[in-house]
């Protein structure tokens, strides 16, 4: 065959992305580089989404840092006083109060249903008074900056449907995810990284975390989460393999380039011209991942604000030092993902263990961020998929218990990019099971970080499959109470 883009009987036209990497091969990897760049641009200097750089109202937060606690951290060890549980420790569940509400498997087979009052001690804290656990004395310093919003609620009673739930705002899997409909809608600000970052605890061992937790969905894939791990090798299959010289890796690129010309000419496809900008934007990936994963340049009174883990690569302490490099540079969204708060059983030891591992980092991510200027137009969440139940899963003691997954009412909170600070939002009843006043949906959660970054949910739509779809779907609104 005479056509120069062939490679054995296959035209270059009908080749695949991966199949194109895999005949040129060298290591680039198409999953990472799918990711980076808007079709319409070259340079992602210039990818201002969907939306075209024309907000629909004025934005708040530039950018969303999101500490997702996977496993379901339990409200009442946290962030929701119920004294009430522990007057009546050991009581049954009244039926009054469940009203017939679905139990798990797990605990709804159980001959009882007692009341677990928390062994730890809570006190309020900030000028709204937050009730915070003594688990939490960090956080308690910075209560005046944070929103705490106790009236949660989901549809979801397990975990695989609670985290793709929260994650993509639907149960079912194939749905984008919060950060890719950020992509879509507001494009990148920076030309060497990613819009789009996640980063995951090293070494945790609870419910499984799966890469479409960060996908693309039915979005174009450069629209999904790159992950970034610690180690030599902080992007996959982006490093140079041995025996590729940087001189060799450029010649080839520039190659490349000519062949995908020739391949556009002949086929009037633009989308030729990004893979094109695709490679380009991996090879100064080269150069600005080792740059900001390098957490040697932090000072001693930086790690020291972080905690003593902040110095041991792939923890959450490092992990939210790294968010905040990454937000310096103006990253969009950046997801961590720390599990384990999924305590069935031994909750009083399991949280206190997750809870030292978080707090410090957490709290001085906050504190980072606004001694920077930082905090104002960057909004951070910190939560997980659904509460725990306020009565114990197997035996009950005085001093152990477990709790199952609850989801009518679970606690989180919200910090800086246009949150009102220092507040506390909502309510459960006296008994910790259901959202007294103002309930807070995921899609109402959804609805208001988009509108916190100046994105009307009901706008920004993508049409597949006949219908528009979008990151709330037909739900949701604006929670304006929490906005500052």
């Amino acid at each position: 065959m005479n056509n120069p883009l062939c490679t054995g009987h296959v035209p270059a036209t009908d080749l695949s992305r991966r199949q194109f990497l895999n005949r040129f091969g060298l290591g680039l990897g198409g999953m990472a580089l799918a990711t980076l760049l808007n079709p319409s641009s070259a340079s992602a200097a210039t990818d201002l989404g969907v939306l075209g750089g024309k907000l629909h109202f004025p934005a708040k937060a530039k950018r969303v840092i999101y500490l997702f606690m996977a496993g379901g951290p339990s409200q009442l060890e946290t962030f929701d006083y119920k004294p009430l549980l522990n007057q009546r420790h050991g009581e049954q569940l009244p039926d009054s109060i469940r009203q017939g509400q679905r139990l798990t498997g797990m605990s709804g087979n159980q001959a009882s249903l007692p009341l677990a009052g928390s062994v730890y001690k809570f006190a309020q804290h900030g000028k709204a008074g937050a009730w915070i656990s003594e688990l939490l004395p960090h956080t308690a310093k910075v209560a005046d900056d944070i929103c705490v919003v106790r009236s949660m609620f989901t549809e979801a009673i397990n975990h695989d449907p609670a985290i793709t739930f929260l994650q993509t705002g639907s149960q079912l899997s194939g749905r984008p995810s919060i950060g890719s409909w950020v992509h879509y809608g507001l494009g990148s600000d920076n030309e060497n990284l990613p819009a789009f970052v996640v980063l995951v605890t090293r070494g945790k061992v609870d419910q499984p975390l799966y890469a479409r937790l960060w996908g693309s969905g039915f979005l174009p894939s450069k629209h999904q989460g790159v992950q970034f791990r610690s180690g030599k090798e902080p992007v996959l299959y982006l490093n140079n393999p041995d025996g590729v010289s940087p001189e060799n890796r450029r010649m080839m690129l520039d190659r490349l380039k000519e062949l995908h010309e020739i391949a556009a000419e002949r086929s009037g496809d633009g989308e030729i011209d990004t893979r094109i900008a695709q490679y380009e934007m991996a090879y100064r990936m080269q150069t600005s991942v080792p740059d900001v994963m390098d957490l040697s340049k932090e000072s001693e009174s930086t790690y020291a604000l972080y905690g003593p883990d902040a110095k041991k690569p792939g923890t959450f302490a490092a992990n939210c030092l790294l968010a905040r490099r990454l937000a310096e540079r103006n990253v969009k969204f950046i997801q961590l993902y720390h599990q384990g708060w999924d305590q069935h059983g031994g909750l009083p030891g399991g949280i206190k263990r997750q809870c030292a591992e978080t707090d410090q980092p957490a709290a001085a991510l906050i504190a980072d961020l606004k001694q920077r200027g930082m905090l104002d137009d960057t909004l951070v969440v910190w939560g997980g998929e659904f509460g725990r139940t306020n009565y114990s899963q197997g035996k009950l003691t005085a001093n152990d218990y477990g709790r199952d997954h609850h989801p009518r009412c679970f606690s989180i909170w919200m910090a800086g990019g246009g949150v009102k600070p220092g507040s506390v939002h909502g309510e459960t009843d006296d008994f910790g099971y259901n959202v007294a006043t103002d309930g807070v949906h995921v899609h109402d959660f959804h609805a208001t970080m988009q509108h916190l970054m100046g994105i009307d949910h009901e706008r920004l739509t993508y049409r597949f499959q006949g219908r528009r779809f979008r990151l709330t779907d037909v739900h949701g609104k604006v929670v304006k109470a929490v906005l500052g």
